[in-house]
């Protein structure tokens, strides 16, 4: 049976064994994994602003579960199918066009140990639709017989991008996908200067989160971070205002941390999911988070794990952070994630009538929410690495794994060497370039910067990104500002260097940009090839990632992102100011 499912290209998605249940009624169930794939992407040129996670189908109830294993089996497997369906293999000339993978022979040797951050699009897409299957059988298995009424769904990772509209607000009430689109990172700096500033400063005051702030210290902290998120100083405030306005910040966010849906899931598994499989059902859990959110938990779990180290001092023991975080971290009683102590004095000098006692539901609930945030707390890091054993049930494509090709081999399937291929990249690039709007979906425009989309049906889960803009410069100061100040634009920029100057106007390129802590940078190594040539003084860029050996490895915590396209083209335009177009395809991992 293992070797027809190998043959099948099958997944397991049998339910786990009840410690009580006999042989002779247990029963498999497998689902063919298809080929095409999808997923969001991770930053303001590759990033997917519809990344919502949508598991449920709509249902009245959202709160029980389906209990009819077979038709449940059957929606996953249509839903599978619905959410691929509008990824068709086109010609090989758009796949020279937008990625350069070959299929080879150099596959990984193991993905076990790896972080959810180093893996590809590709690969998480399948880790994703795999966990939907083994954490719908876990739930059905084991939830109460009579909540029925729940439908999981595949969620449908390539929807039309929305931008964000928070109107008049800066940080607090924005979602986190505007941050994304916004900063490039999950957290805006404010949060992330906030959990920074405590770390450095504050692990050793008594009662962090626990104890309140100052009401009007609180309120300044919040004016000052709207008025300039980049630029807050936490000197003059208490370490008891910095935890108040984090939890505040988590407590309005417009979708809960672990958001409205997958918050009932979390709890719904400290309740009804026997202990030794929680661990596994946690970890399926938040790989089906989106991205942003996923991001967001990981920086706070990393954050409120520091604070426990130093739980002899300060004592805040994990489970006394699960009490004061686990409201805004959740979907469930998000209002009254107060101090305890404040929530405490207002309590008492309500009325008992208008408030009223919780009942034997809400206080299970309420300990559910606890266990599973002290959960995360202890056991995030294993929660956000692979296993031997999940990674061996999963098969990847070579466009899954996306493992850049070398620099020698750049072309060989076109008949040409790498200068053939740039080449035909730039060539392209002109062509695209000329067609102007069709086949592109508009998202809106950022500060004058034009963005759109495109779908490219060559069976990579990422969308071609493009932007467009204007500036006030000559195009050869343009494209030098983009071949060798990348220092001046890139705010995130860690290291760059020239590793091999491989003509007059083609080198090879390493560079490494920061993302937010605690998340690995990001090295990229890419060939590129530029031109200044073109009519009316116009120039273009062209890069793709290669391996060579003279490019070093990452450093240590960080990991390889991937250039599958990245080209520039530089124009004059009649105003005198030369229009500038990007199109981008990155995997930032």
């Amino acid at each position: 049976m293992q070797q027809r499912m190998k043959e099948l290209n099958c997944v397991d998605v049998t339910p786990p064994d009840s410690p009580v249940t006999d042989d002779h009624t247990k029963t498999k169930r497998f689902l063919a994994k298809p080929d095409n794939n999808t997923k969001p992407l991770l930053d303001f040129m590759a990033f997917d602003g519809s990344n919502e996670f949508s598991s449920p189908n709509g249902s009245q109830d959202r709160r029980t579960y389906k209990n009819k294993y077979n038709d449940s089996v059957d929606s996953v497997s249509s839903a599978v199918q619905d959410s691929d369906q509008d990824l068709t293999i086109k010609s090989k000339g758009s796949v020279v066009r937008w990625h350069s993978f070959q299929k080879t022979k150099n596959r990984p040797n193991a993905l076990a140990g790896q972080t959810v951050g180093s893996l590809t699009v590709g690969q998480l897409l399948v880790l994703r639709k795999f966990a939907l299957l083994k954490l719908t059988a876990i739930m059905e298995w084991y939830c109460p017989t009579h909540r029925t009424g729940w439908n999981w769904e595949l969620p449908k990772f390539m929807r039309k991008t929305k931008m964000p509209d928070p109107k008049d607000k800066t940080v607090f009430g924005v979602p986190l996908i505007a941050n994304v689109q916004k900063y490039g990172s999950a957290l805006p700096p404010f949060v992330q200067s906030a959990f920074r500033w405590p770390e450095d400063n504050a692990l050793d005051h008594v009662g962090l989160f626990r104890k309140p702030g100052v009401k009007s210290q609180i309120q300044r902290l919040k004016q000052l971070a709207e008025a300039d998120p980049e630029d807050v100083k936490f000197e003059n405030h208490q370490a008891y205002d910095v935890a108040d306005i984090m939890k505040q910040y988590f407590r309005v966010l417009p979708e809960a941390l672990l958001t409205n849906e997958l918050s009932e899931s979390f709890v719904a598994i400290f309740q009804h999911v026997p202990v030794y499989l929680q661990k596994e059902a946690v970890h399926y859990t938040v790989l089906l988070l989106p991205d942003e959110h996923r991001e967001a938990l990981f920086a706070l779990l990393d954050f409120l794990f520091r604070v426990s180290s130093r739980s002899n001092v300060n004592q805040m023991s994990a489970s006394n952070l699960a009490v004061c975080l686990a409201p805004p971290a959740t979907s469930h009683n998000r209002s009254s994630s107060l101090s305890p102590r404040r929530n405490h004095h207002q309590s008492s000098t309500a009325s008992a009538a208008t408030i009223g006692l919780p009942d034997s539901k809400q206080l299970g609930q309420n300990k559910a929410a606890h266990d599973c945030l002290l959960f995360l707390i202890k056991h995030y890091r294993q929660l956000f690495a692979m296993s031997d054993e999940i990674m061996s049930q999963c098969h990847f494509s070579y466009m899954d794994e996306s493992i850049p090709i070398s620099l020698v081999e750049l072309g060989a399937e076109m008949g040409h060497d790498w200068r053939g291929y740039l080449n035909v990249c730039t060539s392209m690039l002109l062509k695209e370039a000329k067609d102007k709007n069709r086949g592109w979906m508009a998202v809106g425009s950022f500060e004058n910067v034009d963005i759109s989309y495109k779908k490219v049906g060559d069976g990579h889960p990422l969308r071609l990104w493009r932007v467009c803009t204007e500036v006030e410069a000559p195009p050869a100061e343009v494209l030098a500002r983009i071949l060798w100040e990348r220092h001046v634009w890139d705010a995130d920029l860690v290291s760059a260097r020239v590793v091999a100057k491989m003509d007059a106007r083609a080198d090879l390129y390493q560079y490494a940009v920061a993302a937010m802590a605690p998340h690995p940078d990001k090295d990229y190594c890419v060939v590129r090839s530029w031109r200044t040539d073109l009519n009316r003084g116009g120039c273009a860029v062209v890069e793709t990632s290669v391996e060579h050996p003279d490019a070093k490895q990452p450093a240590a915590g960080s990991v390889r992102g991937i250039v599958l396209a990245s080209r520039y083209l530089i124009e004059p335009c009649g105003s005198g100011r030369p229009r500038v177009l990007h199109l981008s395809r990155v995997d930032t991992k």
